[in-house]
């Protein structure tokens, strides 16, 4: 793995102690800091209630802190998740493992600066869309990542997919999640991507969070039905041009498998860094 920079590595250990704040409260213990959601259903950057180290207290976290933030995790319902950036705190991994938890390996890949990428071929009839607020398709894109990441390996029947877009659709429109997120699109804490079938069925989305001039593009996923055809390329690309034409200059992601690698590898990331996080906790946002 490439060796972060030291100017990377402020950019990004400060984007990921900022961008948080944007959709959640702070609670110090120590030298860890733990975000707290603003309200119930918010989204916001980073595993629901995740912990992380601050900058000057990587070096010096304990046991004792680790089990006053899973205690407060505890005490709020949420899943005792941690995350942070491995080269800012290199002793970390080992402490949180001797407190039981399992700790997993997300290698960064980062855009060169100045590095544009050019639209990316789309299959006949498909098309991308930043999505606005008030967007109609919004709910099943929204959704879609229940299907992306329901663990399918192949693709499958376009229709069954499709069809089972509705429901979870209905429910997070039932339970308030896409009423809170629209405040967030309309005011630009996040931007989602979506190429768009013919009918307007999301068939691949993602998303990114700006703050302090650097973002994080996350959440790139595509229904079984419509993989291999290059929408996860096209729609990492338009994400990166969206983020761009609004000023951010760093812009990463992180990934777990290497044939997801190679695919940003060709739009032309490069190795950089890892993140560190708890085994199973909620993906991000």
């Amino acid at each position: 793995m490439r060796r972060m920079s030291d100017p990377l590595r402020d950019r990004i250990e400060q984007y990921y102690a900022t961008v948080p704040l944007l959709f959640a409260d702070a609670e110090d213990f120590g030298p860890l800091r733990l975000f707290v959601r603003k309200e119930p259903g918010a989204p916001y950057y980073g595993g629901p209630s995740h912990a992380q180290p601050t900058a000057e207290g990587a070096a010096c976290v304990g046991s004792d802190d680790i089990a006053r933030v899973r205690a407060r995790q505890r005490e709020l319902g949420v899943p005792e998740a941690f995350e942070w950036l491995a080269e800012s705190a290199p002793t970390l991994r080992a402490r949180i493992e001797a407190a039981g938890l399992e700790v997993l390996r997300r290698p960064l890949m980062v855009l060169p600066p100045h590095h544009s990428l050019p639209p990316q071929p789309l299959p006949d009839g498909v098309t991308l869309r930043a999505l606005t607020a008030d967007d109609p398709v919004l709910p099943a894109a929204l959704a879609l990542p229940r299907l992306a990441f329901a663990g399918k390996s192949t693709p499958t029947t376009g229709a069954l997919d499709r069809t089972e877009l509705s429901r979870p659709a209905e429910e997070l429109t039932a339970d308030g999640t896409v009423a809170t997120i629209r405040p967030t699109i309309r005011d630009g804490r996040k931007t989602l991507v979506a190429a768009l079938a013919p009918d307007g069925t999301p068939l691949a989305t993602g998303h990114y969070h700006p703050a302090t001039g650097t973002t994080e593009i996350g959440g790139v996923g595509t229904l079984p039905c419509a993989r291999r055809q290059g929408l996860a390329a096209a729609v990492t690309a338009a994400l990166v041009t969206h983020a761009r034409d609004r000023g951010v200059d760093t812009i990463f992601l992180a990934y777990a498998l290497e044939s997801v690698a190679r695919i940003y590898a060709r739009l032309g990331f490069r190795p950089a860094g890892t993140t560190l996080l708890i085994a199973n906790q909620p993906a991000r946002s």
